[in-house]
Protein backbone atom coordinates (compact mmCIF):
# COMPACT_ATOMS: atom_id res chain seq x y z
CA UNK A 1 0.00 0.00 0.00
CA UNK A 2 2.78 2.43 0.89
CA UNK A 3 4.59 1.82 -2.40
CA UNK A 4 1.36 2.25 -4.35
CA UNK A 5 0.79 5.64 -2.71
CA UNK A 6 4.29 6.72 -3.65
CA UNK A 7 3.72 5.76 -7.25
CA UNK A 8 0.54 7.79 -7.32
CA UNK A 9 2.22 10.81 -5.79
CA UNK A 10 5.18 11.02 -8.13
CA UNK A 11 4.28 9.79 -11.58
CA UNK A 12 2.60 13.02 -12.71
CA UNK A 13 4.52 15.85 -10.97
CA UNK A 14 8.00 14.60 -11.77
CA UNK A 15 7.96 13.32 -15.31
CA UNK A 16 11.22 14.72 -16.67
CA UNK A 17 10.05 14.63 -20.26
CA UNK A 18 7.29 17.09 -19.39
CA UNK A 19 9.81 19.85 -18.66
CA UNK A 20 10.48 21.55 -21.97
CA UNK A 21 11.69 25.15 -21.53
CA UNK A 22 12.04 27.46 -24.48
CA UNK A 23 15.44 26.92 -26.13
CA UNK A 24 18.14 29.56 -26.11
CA UNK A 25 18.37 31.77 -29.19
CA UNK A 26 21.88 33.20 -29.03
CA UNK A 27 23.69 30.01 -30.05
CA UNK A 28 25.84 29.99 -26.91
CA UNK A 29 26.55 27.04 -24.67
CA UNK A 30 24.93 27.60 -21.29
CA UNK A 31 26.58 26.00 -18.26
CA UNK A 32 24.86 26.25 -14.89
CA UNK A 33 27.15 25.77 -11.89
CA UNK A 34 25.49 25.02 -8.59
CA UNK A 35 27.49 25.63 -5.39
CA UNK A 36 25.81 23.18 -3.02
CA UNK A 37 24.18 24.31 0.24
CA UNK A 38 24.54 27.96 1.41
CA UNK A 39 22.79 30.41 3.72
CA UNK A 40 21.02 28.63 6.57
CA UNK A 41 22.36 25.31 5.28
CA UNK A 42 26.09 24.95 6.07
CA UNK A 43 26.40 21.51 4.50
CA UNK A 44 29.02 19.19 5.97
CA UNK A 45 31.16 20.52 8.81
CA UNK A 46 34.89 20.08 9.15
CA UNK A 47 37.21 21.00 11.97
CA UNK A 48 38.02 24.43 10.50
CA UNK A 49 35.42 25.06 7.79
CA UNK A 50 31.91 24.66 6.41
CA UNK A 51 31.11 22.92 3.16
CA UNK A 52 29.00 25.77 1.79
CA UNK A 53 31.99 28.13 1.71
CA UNK A 54 34.27 25.64 -0.04
CA UNK A 55 31.62 24.88 -2.65
CA UNK A 56 31.08 28.56 -3.41
CA UNK A 57 34.79 29.33 -3.71
CA UNK A 58 35.36 26.47 -6.16
CA UNK A 59 32.22 27.32 -8.14
CA UNK A 60 33.14 30.99 -8.52
CA UNK A 61 36.64 30.08 -9.67
CA UNK A 62 35.28 27.46 -12.08
CA UNK A 63 32.95 30.06 -13.62
CA UNK A 64 35.89 32.45 -13.99
CA UNK A 65 38.05 29.85 -15.75
CA UNK A 66 35.25 28.91 -18.14
CA UNK A 67 34.38 32.51 -19.00
CA UNK A 68 38.02 33.37 -19.66
CA UNK A 69 38.99 30.30 -21.64
CA UNK A 70 35.98 28.91 -23.53
CA UNK A 71 34.44 30.97 -26.30
CA UNK A 72 30.72 31.23 -26.85
CA UNK A 73 29.75 30.09 -23.34
CA UNK A 74 27.38 31.70 -20.87
CA UNK A 75 27.91 30.67 -17.24
CA UNK A 76 25.08 30.93 -14.71
CA UNK A 77 25.51 30.26 -10.98
CA UNK A 78 22.62 29.22 -8.75
CA UNK A 79 24.14 31.43 -6.05
CA UNK A 80 27.04 33.86 -5.98
CA UNK A 81 27.14 34.53 -2.24
CA UNK A 82 26.22 32.93 1.06
CA UNK A 83 22.51 32.83 0.28
CA UNK A 84 19.88 30.15 0.74
CA UNK A 85 18.58 28.49 -2.43
CA UNK A 86 15.97 25.77 -2.00
CA UNK A 87 16.94 22.40 -3.43
CA UNK A 88 13.85 22.34 -5.64
CA UNK A 89 14.83 25.68 -7.16
CA UNK A 90 18.35 24.73 -8.29
CA UNK A 91 17.38 22.48 -11.23
CA UNK A 92 14.63 24.99 -12.10
CA UNK A 93 17.31 27.67 -12.55
CA UNK A 94 19.09 25.39 -15.02
CA UNK A 95 15.88 24.61 -16.88
CA UNK A 96 14.81 28.27 -17.08
CA UNK A 97 18.18 29.20 -18.53
CA UNK A 98 17.92 26.35 -21.03
CA UNK A 99 21.28 25.05 -19.84
CA UNK A 100 23.36 22.62 -21.86
CA UNK A 101 25.21 21.37 -18.76
CA UNK A 102 24.44 21.39 -15.04
CA UNK A 103 27.24 20.88 -12.51
CA UNK A 104 26.52 20.79 -8.78
CA UNK A 105 29.65 21.20 -6.64
CA UNK A 106 29.84 19.62 -3.18
CA UNK A 107 32.26 18.56 -0.47
CA UNK A 108 31.98 15.10 1.04
CA UNK A 109 31.98 13.88 4.64
CA UNK A 110 31.78 10.63 6.57
CA UNK A 111 30.73 9.57 10.04
CA UNK A 112 33.20 6.71 9.85
CA UNK A 113 36.98 6.72 9.56
CA UNK A 114 38.52 10.17 9.29
CA UNK A 115 41.11 8.72 6.90
CA UNK A 116 38.56 8.39 4.08
CA UNK A 117 39.44 10.74 1.24
CA UNK A 118 39.13 11.21 -2.52
CA UNK A 119 36.90 12.62 -5.24
CA UNK A 120 33.82 11.10 -6.83
CA UNK A 121 31.37 12.28 -9.46
CA UNK A 122 27.69 11.32 -9.50
CA UNK A 123 24.95 11.09 -12.08
CA UNK A 124 21.22 10.63 -11.59
CA UNK A 125 20.20 7.00 -11.18
CA UNK A 126 19.07 4.31 -8.78
CA UNK A 127 21.60 3.67 -5.99
CA UNK A 128 23.27 0.32 -6.52
CA UNK A 129 24.18 -0.22 -2.86
CA UNK A 130 23.56 1.10 0.64
CA UNK A 131 26.63 3.33 0.64
CA UNK A 132 25.47 5.16 -2.50
CA UNK A 133 21.98 5.55 -1.05
CA UNK A 134 23.44 7.07 2.13
CA UNK A 135 25.31 9.71 0.11
CA UNK A 136 22.10 10.67 -1.71
CA UNK A 137 20.17 10.78 1.55
CA UNK A 138 22.77 13.07 3.08
CA UNK A 139 22.56 15.53 0.18
CA UNK A 140 18.74 15.38 -0.01
CA UNK A 141 18.23 16.02 3.72
CA UNK A 142 18.73 19.73 3.08
CA UNK A 143 15.02 19.92 2.18
CA UNK A 144 14.20 19.39 5.86
CA UNK A 145 15.41 22.95 6.47
CA UNK A 146 12.82 24.37 4.08
CA UNK A 147 9.37 25.59 5.07
CA UNK A 148 6.52 23.23 4.18
CA UNK A 149 8.96 20.81 2.51
CA UNK A 150 6.46 17.94 2.62
CA UNK A 151 4.06 19.81 0.35
CA UNK A 152 6.74 21.21 -1.97
CA UNK A 153 8.35 17.83 -2.49
CA UNK A 154 5.07 15.93 -2.77
CA UNK A 155 5.62 13.87 0.37
CA UNK A 156 9.20 12.86 -0.42
CA UNK A 157 11.05 11.88 2.76
CA UNK A 158 14.82 12.08 2.22
CA UNK A 159 15.42 9.80 5.22
CA UNK A 160 13.16 7.02 3.99
CA UNK A 161 14.63 4.43 1.59
CA UNK A 162 11.10 3.72 0.37
CA UNK A 163 10.78 7.29 -0.94
CA UNK A 164 13.60 6.66 -3.39
CA UNK A 165 11.32 4.52 -5.51
CA UNK A 166 10.48 7.74 -7.38
CA UNK A 167 13.88 7.60 -9.03
CA UNK A 168 12.97 4.32 -10.72
CA UNK A 169 10.00 5.89 -12.49
CA UNK A 170 11.95 7.77 -15.10
CA UNK A 171 15.14 7.19 -17.06
CA UNK A 172 16.92 10.38 -18.03
CA UNK A 173 17.47 10.68 -21.76
CA UNK A 174 20.75 12.36 -20.84
CA UNK A 175 22.26 9.45 -18.91
CA UNK A 176 24.92 8.69 -21.51
CA UNK A 177 25.93 12.35 -21.84
CA UNK A 178 25.90 12.80 -18.05
CA UNK A 179 28.14 9.75 -17.69
CA UNK A 180 30.49 11.15 -20.32
CA UNK A 181 30.76 14.50 -18.53
CA UNK A 182 31.17 12.79 -15.15
CA UNK A 183 33.95 10.59 -16.52
CA UNK A 184 35.77 13.60 -17.93
CA UNK A 185 35.53 15.41 -14.58
CA UNK A 186 36.70 12.35 -12.67
CA UNK A 187 39.66 11.91 -15.04
CA UNK A 188 40.70 15.52 -14.51
CA UNK A 189 40.38 15.24 -10.74
CA UNK A 190 42.40 12.05 -10.49
CA UNK A 191 44.93 12.22 -13.31
CA UNK A 192 45.58 15.96 -13.47
CA UNK A 193 45.38 17.06 -9.83
CA UNK A 194 46.14 13.68 -8.23
CA UNK A 195 43.05 13.15 -6.09
CA UNK A 196 42.21 9.63 -4.95
CA UNK A 197 39.79 8.12 -7.45
CA UNK A 198 36.47 7.06 -5.89
CA UNK A 199 34.87 6.67 -9.30
CA UNK A 200 31.76 7.69 -11.22
CA UNK A 201 28.62 6.60 -9.38
CA UNK A 202 24.87 7.01 -9.52
CA UNK A 203 22.15 7.61 -6.95
CA UNK A 204 18.89 9.48 -6.48
CA UNK A 205 19.87 13.12 -6.00
CA UNK A 206 16.92 15.49 -6.07
CA UNK A 207 19.05 18.28 -7.51
CA UNK A 208 19.72 16.11 -10.60
CA UNK A 209 16.26 14.55 -10.85
CA UNK A 210 14.37 17.25 -12.75
CA UNK A 211 17.11 18.76 -14.88
CA UNK A 212 16.53 18.69 -18.62
CA UNK A 213 20.17 18.49 -19.68
CA UNK A 214 23.30 16.40 -18.89
CA UNK A 215 23.82 16.86 -15.15
CA UNK A 216 26.40 15.77 -12.59
CA UNK A 217 27.17 16.26 -8.91
CA UNK A 218 30.84 16.50 -7.95
CA UNK A 219 32.05 15.52 -4.48
CA UNK A 220 35.46 17.19 -4.53
CA UNK A 221 36.86 15.70 -1.34
CA UNK A 222 36.23 14.88 2.33
CA UNK A 223 35.94 17.78 4.76
CA UNK A 224 36.20 15.20 7.57
CA UNK A 225 39.73 14.24 6.49
CA UNK A 226 42.20 16.65 8.10
CA UNK A 227 44.67 16.90 5.22
CA UNK A 228 41.96 17.00 2.55
CA UNK A 229 40.08 19.71 4.45
CA UNK A 230 43.21 21.89 4.47
CA UNK A 231 43.64 21.34 0.74
CA UNK A 232 39.97 22.14 0.05
CA UNK A 233 40.35 25.42 1.93
CA UNK A 234 43.64 26.45 0.32
CA UNK A 235 43.81 28.75 -2.68
CA UNK A 236 45.91 26.15 -4.49
CA UNK A 237 43.37 23.42 -3.82
CA UNK A 238 40.37 25.49 -4.86
CA UNK A 239 42.16 26.62 -8.03
CA UNK A 240 43.05 23.01 -8.82
CA UNK A 241 39.49 21.75 -8.44
CA UNK A 242 38.13 24.65 -10.47
CA UNK A 243 40.64 24.15 -13.26
CA UNK A 244 39.88 20.42 -13.35
CA UNK A 245 36.14 21.01 -13.75
CA UNK A 246 36.78 23.71 -16.34
CA UNK A 247 39.03 21.42 -18.40
CA UNK A 248 36.43 18.66 -18.28
CA UNK A 249 33.79 21.09 -19.58
CA UNK A 250 36.12 22.17 -22.36
CA UNK A 251 36.83 18.56 -23.32
CA UNK A 252 33.11 17.80 -23.38
CA UNK A 253 32.30 20.84 -25.53
CA UNK A 254 35.23 20.11 -27.86
CA UNK A 255 33.93 16.56 -28.37
CA UNK A 256 30.49 17.86 -29.32
CA UNK A 257 32.00 20.52 -31.59
CA UNK A 258 34.13 17.88 -33.28
CA UNK A 259 30.99 15.93 -34.08
CA UNK A 260 29.59 19.05 -35.68
CA UNK A 261 32.85 19.96 -37.39
CA UNK A 262 33.26 17.05 -39.78
CA UNK A 263 36.31 17.41 -42.01
CA UNK A 264 35.83 19.84 -44.87
CA UNK A 265 37.58 17.23 -46.99
CA UNK A 266 34.34 15.26 -47.25
CA UNK A 267 33.78 16.27 -50.84
CA UNK A 268 31.56 14.77 -53.46
CA UNK A 269 28.66 14.41 -51.05
CA UNK A 270 25.15 14.18 -52.38
CA UNK A 271 21.98 14.94 -50.49
CA UNK A 272 18.43 13.89 -50.86
CA UNK A 273 15.34 13.37 -48.76
CA UNK A 274 12.36 11.13 -49.24
CA UNK A 275 10.88 13.56 -51.75
CA UNK A 276 14.15 13.97 -53.67
CA UNK A 277 14.55 17.61 -52.62
CA UNK A 278 18.11 18.96 -52.84
CA UNK A 279 19.63 21.41 -50.39
CA UNK A 280 19.86 25.06 -51.51
CA UNK A 281 22.89 25.62 -53.75
CA UNK A 282 25.56 28.11 -52.66
CA UNK A 283 23.93 28.77 -49.31
CA UNK A 284 24.92 27.72 -45.80
CA UNK A 285 22.06 26.16 -43.88
CA UNK A 286 21.84 24.56 -40.47
CA UNK A 287 20.46 21.06 -39.91
CA UNK A 288 20.19 18.55 -37.08
CA UNK A 289 22.09 15.31 -37.59
CA UNK A 290 20.30 12.36 -35.99
CA UNK A 291 22.17 9.31 -37.24
CA UNK A 292 25.19 7.99 -39.11
CA UNK A 293 25.77 4.56 -40.65
CA UNK A 294 28.22 2.67 -42.84
CA UNK A 295 25.38 1.28 -44.95
CA UNK A 296 22.48 3.14 -46.48
CA UNK A 297 19.20 3.24 -44.56
CA UNK A 298 15.96 3.53 -46.48
CA UNK A 299 14.44 6.93 -45.80
CA UNK A 300 11.00 6.32 -44.37
CA UNK A 301 9.42 7.48 -41.11
CA UNK A 302 9.54 4.08 -39.38
CA UNK A 303 13.34 4.01 -39.78
CA UNK A 304 13.72 7.45 -38.18
CA UNK A 305 11.34 7.36 -35.23
CA UNK A 306 8.52 8.97 -37.17
CA UNK A 307 10.45 11.89 -38.68
CA UNK A 308 9.35 12.61 -42.25
CA UNK A 309 11.88 15.19 -43.44
CA UNK A 310 15.10 13.18 -43.26
CA UNK A 311 17.92 14.07 -45.68
CA UNK A 312 20.75 11.67 -46.47
CA UNK A 313 24.29 13.01 -46.76
CA UNK A 314 26.66 10.53 -48.37
CA UNK A 315 30.15 11.49 -47.18
CA UNK A 316 32.96 9.17 -48.22
CA UNK A 317 32.41 5.76 -46.59
CA UNK A 318 29.43 6.57 -44.44
CA UNK A 319 25.91 7.96 -44.62
CA UNK A 320 24.76 10.79 -42.39
CA UNK A 321 21.09 11.50 -41.79
CA UNK A 322 19.87 14.96 -40.88
CA UNK A 323 16.54 16.67 -40.47
CA UNK A 324 15.34 20.25 -40.87
CA UNK A 325 16.77 23.00 -43.09
CA UNK A 326 17.20 26.33 -41.31
CA UNK A 327 18.65 29.67 -42.29
CA UNK A 328 19.59 30.51 -38.69
CA UNK A 329 21.60 28.49 -36.19
CA UNK A 330 19.16 29.41 -33.40
CA UNK A 331 16.31 27.84 -35.37
CA UNK A 332 18.25 24.58 -35.68
CA UNK A 333 19.03 24.65 -31.94
CA UNK A 334 15.34 25.10 -31.21
CA UNK A 335 14.47 22.16 -33.45
CA UNK A 336 17.13 19.97 -31.80
CA UNK A 337 15.54 20.71 -28.45
CA UNK A 338 12.17 19.70 -29.89
CA UNK A 339 13.34 16.26 -31.01
CA UNK A 340 15.93 15.48 -28.31
CA UNK A 341 13.52 13.22 -26.40
CA UNK A 342 13.60 10.80 -29.35
CA UNK A 343 17.16 11.62 -30.51
CA UNK A 344 19.10 12.69 -27.38
CA UNK A 345 22.44 12.50 -29.23
CA UNK A 346 21.32 14.76 -32.09
CA UNK A 347 23.49 17.79 -32.83
CA UNK A 348 23.48 20.80 -35.12
CA UNK A 349 25.58 20.80 -38.30
CA UNK A 350 26.23 23.40 -40.99
CA UNK A 351 25.90 22.40 -44.64
CA UNK A 352 26.82 24.24 -47.84
CA UNK A 353 26.87 22.92 -51.41
CA UNK A 354 26.29 19.38 -50.21
CA UNK A 355 29.27 19.49 -47.81
CA UNK A 356 29.30 19.55 -44.03
CA UNK A 357 31.19 22.63 -42.81
CA UNK A 358 32.90 23.14 -39.45
CA UNK A 359 30.14 24.62 -37.33
CA UNK A 360 32.30 27.32 -35.77
CA UNK A 361 33.45 28.43 -39.22
CA UNK A 362 29.86 28.75 -40.41
CA UNK A 363 28.88 30.79 -37.34
CA UNK A 364 31.86 33.11 -37.71
CA UNK A 365 31.02 33.68 -41.38
CA UNK A 366 27.48 34.62 -40.39
CA UNK A 367 28.69 37.09 -37.77
CA UNK A 368 30.94 38.84 -40.32
CA UNK A 369 28.02 39.51 -42.65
Amino acid sequence: MYVAKLLFLFIVPYNISAANPDPKTDGKWVIVIDPGHGGIDPGALGSISKEKNINLAIALKTAEYIRENIKNVNVVLTRTDDSTVDLIERPKIANRNNADLFISIHTNSTKGSKSVMGAETWIMGLASNEENLEVAMKENEVILLEDDYSTKYQGFDPKSPESYIIFTLTQSVYQRQSTDLASKIQTQLTEKIDRKDRGVKQAGFWVLFNTTMPSVLVETGFITNQSEERYLNSKQGQDSFASAIFRACKDYIDDIDNKSSISVGETGATTKNNSGTLLPAGKTVFMVQVATAVTRTEIKPENFKGLTDIIEINAQDRFKYATGIFDEYSQAVKYRKKIETIYPDAFVIAVKDNKILPLQQALEQRRKK
